[in-house]
């Protein structure tokens, strides 16, 4: 099988967090959905740990692109669908186990004509499936006042009233370099060891073109009804407001893990369509962080599906908390 690094011409894609993924969901077997191809670093993960089969779900056409070439050495085990992870009960039923790893791929990054990195030029893109409008729409045309709502909601990013301003100011913006560049004479030059001006700004923009948030939350409502009694759900989250929202559905849906008395009789009846399995969020060690600085603010929360019925399509959008900045909005 090629490597992908062939195909984005950078590093190999390191899947974040795959071995603790795969120690927290063993034993790995019967059918997986991977709603986040990608490079594929997750479902070639749960092939070889024993999965006997992986639908892998990516609405970016490059991640299928990419997957015929490897894809090829696992024949008739891999099944790939182009889809957005929201709809993954459309595509399967009753499978064995869900993976989510949310958020921005590495072949997206590395890759300066996408537009979602603020360290190579590109155009002003941003977008996952290739459809719909571009970052470049956002800042060109929305209001001040939503641009400031986008960047603080969506990046919690304290300064978001000045970047708007400046935007709609300085715009029309075309290229990723630009933007970020007046971005960082409004915050201020990026210090060493410190996050780029531009990041939560630049998270923001992506996670509005995408309408991530939505379908986080769609999926993962998707999962409970299409993962089978004992299925288990991993997901992946890198940063602070989609753990949020994937503790909070783990909170809305499931209940702890039972320490059940080894003399007790009868176990607990479930109540809620999971039980959670990470008390609290397991995140990379220090030989993970080592081979790949990425991984720093990742954090991974695993569930295992209960017998109690799954809440209908409908409960999807009604259910989905209104999740709220935990910074201060400046002037």
């Amino acid at each position: 099988m090629s490597d992908p690094a062939a195909h984005n011409g950078g590093a190999p894609h390191v899947p974040v967090l795959l071995r603790p993924l795969l120690e927290a969901v063993a034993p790995v077997e019967g059918i997986w959905i991977d709603g986040t191809l990608g490079a594929g670093g997750y479902t070639r993960g749960l092939l070889e740990a024993g999965a006997d089969k992986v639908i892998g779900i990516d609405r970016d056409p490059l991640a299928h692109e990419m997957a015929r070439d490897w894809g090829a050495a696992y024949g008739d085990r891999l099944e790939l669908v182009e889809s957005n992870f929201a709809q993954m009960d459309e595509a399967a039923e009753a499978v064995d186990g869900v993976v989510l790893d949310l958020g921005v791929s590495s072949m997206q990054l590395d890759r300066a004509e996408r537009g979602f990195s603020f360290m190579k030029d590109g155009p002003l893109d941003m977008r996952m499936g290739q459809a719909g409008r571009t970052a470049a729409d956002i800042v060109n045309t929305a209001d001040e006042a939503d641009i400031a709502d986008i960047l603080y909601i969506y990046g919690e990013e304290r300064q978001s009233r000045r970047i708007a301003r400046a935007i709609v100011q300085d715009r029309p913006f075309d290229r990723t370099l630009p933007l970020a560049e007046l971005i960082e004479r409004v915050i201020g030059r990026t210090k060493p060891g410190q996050a780029h001006a531009a990041t939560r700004s630049f998270q923001a923009l992506r996670i509005a073109v995408n309408g991530e948030y939505d379908a986080l939350w769609q999926g993962l409502m998707a999962a409970e009804r299409v993962l089978k009694p004992g299925g288990r759900l991993a997901v992946v989250t890198f940063h602070s407001v989609e753990d949020r929202m994937v503790k909070r559905f783990f909170q809305l849906h499931g209940g702890k893990k039972e320490h059940v008395n080894r003399y007790a009789t009868e176990v607990p009846e479930a109540t809620e369509p999971f039980e959670v399995l990470t008390r609290k969020a397991i995140g990379p060690d220090a030989e993970e962080l080592a081979a790949n600085p990425r991984a720093r603010s990742a954090k991974l929360r695993v569930g295992r599906r209960t017998t109690v019925p799954a809440r209908p399509v409908e409960a999807a959008e009604l259910s989905m908390p209104q999740m709220k900045p935990t910074t201060t909005r400046r002037r």
